[in-house]
């Protein structure tokens, strides 16, 4: 199973415009085994964040960009409760690595 498989077979399925965004975000990532899902996931997240934060984009025209942003770190999670007892370490590091994305680069 990849991480797409994985992806594709979450209930219920997200919109299509939204699938289709998280895919453009996975890019070629969709097709790594699903052992590593929360990471790829996450990544991905982080990413396109940083890319969000870095245009200065919080407006309407980047709604779809930060709903995958949320979906994605959802995801993330659902995969992570797969190991429940790595859950809270996790859970840590992604807080720590998603808010040292909203310090200005001359600072962090």
């Amino acid at each position: 199973m990849t991480v797409g498989d994985w992806l594709t077979a979450r209930t219920p399925a997200p919109p299509s415009p939204l699938a289709e965004r998280l895919h453009a975000a996975l890019g070629a990532r969709m097709s790594e085994g699903s052992s590593g899902t929360y990471d790829v996931v996450l990544e991905a997240a982080e990413s396109l964040l940083a890319d969000l934060i870095a245009l200065g984009c919080a407006q309407r025209d980047c709604a779809l960009d930060l709903l995958a942003v949320d979906a994605l770190v959802t995801y993330a999670f659902e995969a992570a409760a797969e190991s429940p007892e790595t859950l809270a370490a996790r859970a840590t590091k992604a807080m720590v690595e998603i808010a040292r994305l909203a310090v200005p680069s001359s600072i962090a």
